[in-house]
């Protein structure tokens, strides 16, 4: 978030800066000088402010150190609750929310996924991703940028089968950027196959997509329940 953005959030609420230093547990001096770049938005401020101003997920800070750290897949539900995935509107949960590339890099880091986790993936993709460098490089880092693909491409589409063609075409991009470091030796998705038949199935049977990205899964965007 930058500070133009946070005074935005503030005029989009009609809220003086008096009010929204109240609500955001600040002074007002304090408040004028994080809007006028003269201070540091911490990201302590930055959660608060998504909060109070109610502002998409997509502006909440993810640590320079980021690592895809194993978790189970009760957390990860918590989290996709927290985004708003449709297929579990039906949960609540308390947790703190995270930053949609936070959420979408930590599932693609696990040895293996919840079926229901990998196909609200696609739905990450369609609705937070944008052609991001530090989403790219992140992938790359942990060589996830195959399955990054896979899951964009899956989001496309989606996107495409709702004739939206803004997000189809910012997902094309963010493709295009992984595209550049592909890589070559074959992996999985969503987990492992469990014998070498079932290996040799989904390599003779898998998608044109996940077969593009070197990819052993047989997910397609019309099994996933957003898509119909």
């Amino acid at each position: 978030m930058k500070s133009q953005e946070l005074k935005q959030a503030r005029q989009h609420k009609d809220w003086t800066q008096e009010e929204a230093a109240s609500h955001l547990g600040l002074t007002q001096a304090y408040l004028n000088l994080l809007e006028n770049g003269k201070r540091r938005l911490t990201p302590r401020v930055v959660r608060r402010a998504v909060s109070v101003y109610g502002l998409s997920p997509e502006v909440l800070p993810v640590g320079g150190d980021f690592v895809p750290t194993q978790t189970s897949d009760d957390q990860l539900v918590e989290w996709l609750v927290r985004l708003e995935y449709p297929g579990f509107a039906y949960l609540k949960t308390h947790t703190a929310r995270k930053n949609p590339y936070e959420v979408l890099l930590t599932a693609l880091g696990q040895m293996s996924l919840d079926a229901r986790v990998a196909e609200a993936l696609p739905w990450v993709a369609m609705r937070y991703g944008r052609p991001d460098t530090w989403l790219v490089e992140t992938a790359r880092k942990f060589n996830l940028q195959n399955k990054l693909g896979f899951v964009v491409r899956l989001g496309r589409r989606v996107a495409e089968s709702r004739s939206d063609s803004t997000r189809s075409k910012e997902l094309g991009k963010l493709e295009e950027m992984l595209e550049e470091s592909r890589l070559a030796k074959e992996g999985f998705f969503y987990r492992p196959p469990m014998t070498e038949r079932e290996r040799e199935w989904l390599s003779k049977n898998r998608p044109v997509d996940a077969a593009h990205w070197n990819l052993l899964a047989d997910m397609r965007p019309e099994q996933l329940s957003y898509a119909r």
